[in-house]
């Protein structure tokens, strides 16, 4: 059984590369078999159609999420450190190439093409890491360590906004240090006294 979920999770990070690459519509099973080394009849075993293992992978993609947003929060109290570690962790898979740019944020620029299953996945992501966000404003402005000029709600979306945005001009000038340049700012504007 090892080697079949194996299989299924070369599959998967295959896909996830290639979303990565080229978006939802930039790969196919064929492109999938030639990287992982299996044939088109084997994926379809792990994934009946490409909307089932784009789903897949986009369920996957947020529980991992979750479970680091929840990591963070476990290992650092400051909700200050947490929007810290949060775009340091962006910064640093941007940097090093490992994830270069968030999966859901490629796919919601390509909303309007993917298929319902899909779409719902990538909204769910969205709002998942939404709420999280403003349950850390809302944290920080409590304990007196943000300050915030909008509502909390707000600030985290255009926080999360600002993070995805920061890593589509670091993808379209060809340079990782774009990113830092524009969240430091935003960290900046968050943290300092009014």
């Amino acid at each position: 059984m090892t080697n079949v979920s194996s299989t299924a999770d070369d599959i998967l990070a295959c896909a996830r590369t290639l979303i990565i690459a080229g978006g939802y519509n930039g790969f196919s099973y064929a492109d999938v078999a030639d990287v992982v080394g299996i044939r088109k009849p084997s994926i379809h075993h792990h994934f009946a159609s490409k909307v089932d293992l784009v789903r897949t992978l986009v369920s996957r993609y947020r529980a991992e999420a979750e479970a680091g947003l929840s990591a963070l929060e476990r290992n650092v109290a400051d909700p200050r450190d947490q929007l810290k570690g949060y775009v340091g962790y962006w910064e640093a898979c941007i940097n090093d190439a490992t994830a270069p740019f968030c999966v859901c944020a490629l796919l919601a620029c390509e909303q309007p093409i993917l298929p319902e299953e899909v779409a719902l996945e990538v909204r769910a992501h969205f709002r998942s890491l939404a709420s999280w966000l403003t349950s850390v404003m809302e944290r920080g402005k409590r304990k007196g360590q943000l300050h915030l000029s909008s509502a909390a709600k707000i600030e985290a979306e255009g926080f999360m906004a600002t993070i995805h945005g920061a890593m589509l001009s670091a993808r379209a000038y060809g340079d990782p240090k774009m990113f830092g340049v524009i969240t430091a700012p935003l960290l900046d504007r968050l943290s300092a006294r009014h």
